[in-house]
């Protein structure tokens, strides 16, 4: 980008000097040489400026950012006081029966290319108004007709062809942006598919490990199991239930825990339901054994372990048991919460009840 930005430049120096040389160039009479010198000057230090200022940012991207280049307001002012000045200057300078020849009409040229820099340094309304200067002065010194047929309509196409080239650009640099967002999106959404499918495998694995033992006994038996066999079963159900709804809470201190709950006639659930995933692996180490804590000295018929979405709760323990009527020695037929416990996020002191 910073090699075609030089060559642009280059090849705007080299016009503008031409163009200039073609002023000094007199064929004929000229009334006020010092004034065409000074026109010259004038002519050749704005557009140079305009052509090499860059602000400070600017030249340390190499302006190859989107809207980097923005001419500075000082040049701009400069070069609409070249446009407005330099076509009555030379028109005074070389008289009036010099105004069309080579030398004196150089400036429809010039301040076409001058104005055609502004435009491309994203200065669309000074480059417009700078031609109608251009065009103001010189139909009101050689007439429209000469005007046009000199070189004022080929300012006018620069002008306009540096507009479409410059609203090129910047469309092209946003659908670059826009495709190098997508290609993100695409990425990440790429990754997290290939995150999830390694989960489900895992998974699937995890499943086949604890309930594949089970599953070939059930058929090799063809369903005739054992009391010790049913129960094995119904552990590795709730173990397969555990792995596929709350994973983030296990650890192998947790899962025997809840074998161990499960073994004694508890009925056991497990469920994660979001709150975990900003946690880092220390904290969620810190969860599990407080969580191990509390089902080992758990004695709740039934046991319901959820994540909280609640900004200081981690983790909800609840234990619920039948009564004994004292009447009928057997279950009533409402229970009671025994147990309670809010297993708090790192750094918040826990809450127990019941």
């Amino acid at each position: 980008m910073i090699q075609v930005r030089s060559v642009l430049l280059a090849l705007a120096l080299a016009m503008t000097a031409y163009l200039a040389a073609t002023g000094l160039w007199w064929r004929g009479p000229v009334d006020y040489p010092w004034l065409v010198v000074a026109a010259l000057v004038l002519y050749l230090a704005t557009t140079w400026l305009c052509i090499f200022w860059w602000p400070k940012t600017d030249a340390a991207s190499g302006g190859s950012e989107r809207g980097a280049g923005k001419l500075p307001g000082l040049a701009q002012g400069l070069a609409l006081a070249a446009a407005a000045i330099v076509p009555t200057a030379i028109a005074i300078a070389v008289g009036e029966e010099s105004r069309l020849q080579s030398y004196g009409t150089w400036y429809l040229g010039g301040i076409g290319a001058l104005m055609t820099v502004v435009m491309a340094r994203r200065r669309p309304w000074a480059a417009w108004i700078g031609i109608g200067m251009l065009a103001a002065g010189s139909m009101t010194w050689m007439g429209p007709a000469n005007a046009l047929a000199q070189g004022l309509v080929g300012s006018v196409v620069w002008v306009l062809a540096a507009q479409l080239l410059v609203l090129s650009m910047d469309r092209a640099a946003r659908d670059t942006d826009r495709l190098a967002q997508l290609q993100r999106a695409a990425s990440g959404w790429q990754a997290s598919q290939l995150v999830r499918q390694r989960e489900r495998r895992v998974q699937v694995q995890r499943a086949l490990q604890v309930a594949g033992p089970v599953l070939t006994r059930t058929v090799a038996s063809g369903g005739a199991l054992t009391e010790d066999e049913r129960l094995e079963a119904r552990l590795a159900e709730g173990r397969l239930r555990d792995e596929l709804r709350g994973p983030r809470l296990l650890d192998d201190d947790v899962r025997a825990e809840l074998e161990r709950a499960r073994r004694r006639g508890a009925t056991v659930t497990v469920l994660d339901e979001g709150g975990l995933d900003a946690l880092e692996e220390h904290e969620l180490a810190a969860i599990r054994a407080q969580l191990a804590e509390t089902l080992r000295s758990a004695g709740s018929d039934r046991l319901y372990i959820r994540t909280s979405p609640h900004e200081t709760v981690a983790v909800t323990v609840v234990g619920r048991s039948m009564p004994v009527d004292g009447r009928s020695a057997g279950p009533s037929d409402e229970d009671a919460v025994d147990l309670w416990r809010e297993i708090p996020l790192p750094g918040r002191a826990p809450v127990d009840a019941g």
